[in-house]
């Protein structure tokens, strides 16, 4: 297959295409089933706790994350990163049908519904680091962002596609239908993991499976944390996503503020991924233009944290499905800028465990966030709870932007600079 195109670079390796295809279908079911949980759980609870009872799907998914985010990256390192994941997409496909089993048999209390998210957030611990690791063995380095910038328009046109064809099976069939679809989807990544050739599976410094331990797991700690650049990229991404994190409460906005019923919902929670899909599009061209990366990604979560208080003021639907749109445009350029630098600066041994320290912070400050969000939208009201997240992730930019001057001077690398000199900030770390 030949795919000339600079923007199209990695995709002319074909365990990447495969891949990089298989996941596009299985994220798409993933967006799908993530939208109806929440839509499930605000119809099983009445409305005096449904702002708690959905900021508690955050907390099911998070603490599995938090627990196991160490050894899975750890796991990812020393173990055949291919074989790992085809164990996780298993697990989670079978905890998608057990829902759908459950839900079709009438199902009418939530808890059963927060065990199983947990399970597949545990699950799904372990396939992240593998994914993300394994990504860096199947395009050489110089095809690498490109990996990464299509990688990322593939999320986010799944993002578009997933909800909004969840919005409309939910009002057309039943929730149930999307777990199903979701755990069909999963067996694309399947047949792609057992369709490539020629993958090295495991780094080249592992040894063996001696090395999941606890020493292995504070060698990971400790690379992240020495370097002030890479830090700094998790602690933006935590505080931007607790404070700014509202896709919780869109059943709330769209039931009992902007009055649009299921499909007006499928499409809000579509809406970030509808600017992330343009902006990613855009970015496939463009990530290797951007020289002052550091500052690029400072003003794009300034914007996230804009855009979340423009939604939180809004009572009209269009207005509300643009500023989510911004936060996922804004979102889009940080999320590629972060990848780049942590996947450049990071050594393939270590990869894992660097992704495994960094799931703590993106998976848990969404989760965290939804948690706070839920808990002050059910005193204070959802707006308010979008609001005050949205100052918020404006504050700790601005105080991540002054803590950290190696962020604030990050340039990419000049054409024809050895590795050295592009890696000046993280040295200087």
């Amino acid at each position: 297959m030949q795919l000339a195109h600079p923007s199209l670079a990695a995709l002319r390796h074909r365990n990447f295409r495969l891949l990089w295809l298989g996941l596009f279908l299985s994220f798409t079911g993933s967006f799908m089933q993530n939208a109806a949980l929440l839509w499930h759980v605000s119809l099983l609870v009445g409305p005096e706790h449904k702002g708690l009872a959905l900021g508690a799907v955050g907390l099911v998914k998070v603490i599995p994350t938090i627990v196991f985010s160490m050894i899975s990256g750890v796991v990812a390192d020393a173990w055949d990163r291919r074989r790992l994941m085809l164990a996780t997409q298993v697990g989670m496909a079978v905890l998608a049908l057990l829902l759908a089993g459950l839900t079709w048999a009438g199902l009418s209390a939530v808890w059963p519904i927060y065990v199983i998210a947990a399970l597949s957030s545990a699950v799904g611990a372990f396939d992240l680091p593998a994914r993300q690791a394994l990504v860096p063995m199947l395009v050489p380095r110089t095809d690498l962002p490109n990996a990464i910038s299509l990688n990322t328009i593939m999320v986010q046109v799944a993002s578009v596609i997933g909800p909004a064809i969840g919005g409309l099976l939910i009002a057309t069939r039943d929730v149930s239908t999307v777990y199903v679809v979701n755990a069909l989807s999963f067996t694309a990544v399947i047949v792609a993991l057992l369709l490539m050739e020629g993958v090295r599976g495991r780094p080249e410094a592992a040894s063996d499976r001696d090395n999941v331990s606890w020493s292995a797991a504070m060698e990971g700690l400790r690379f992240v944390f020495a370097s002030p650049l890479i830090r700094s990229t998790m602690l933006l991404d935590f505080f931007a996503t607790f404070f700014s994190s509202a896709t919780a409460l869109l059943p709330i906005f769209a039931q009992e503020i902007l009055h649009v019923g299921a499909r007006g919902y499928g499409w809000l929670y579509a809406a970030p991924a509808v600017g992330a899909t343009v902006m990613s599009a855009a970015m496939v061209f463009l990530t290797e233009r951007i020289q002052r990366r550091g500052p690029v990604l400072l003003w794009a979560v300034a914007l996230y944290g804009a855009a979340t208080v423009l939604f939180g003021l809004s009572r009209s639907f269009w207005l509300t499905f643009l500023a989510l749109a911004l936060t996922g445009l804004a979102d889009t350029v940080s999320m590629i800028i972060r990848n780049v630098v942590r996947q450049l600066e990071t050594p393939d041994r270590l990869r894992g465990r660097m992704v495994g320290v960094n799931m703590v912070f993106f998976a848990g400050g969404p989760q965290l966030g939804e948690i706070e969000a839920g808990a002050v939208a059910n005193w204070l009201g959802a707006p308010f709870s979008v609001i005050t997240g949205g100052l918020g992730c404006l504050i700790a930019t601005a105080w991540v932007a002054g803590a950290t001057p190696q962020l604030r001077g990050y340039r990419a690398t000049p054409p024809g600079a050895p590795r050295s000199e592009a890696s000046a900030p993280a040295a200087q770390a």
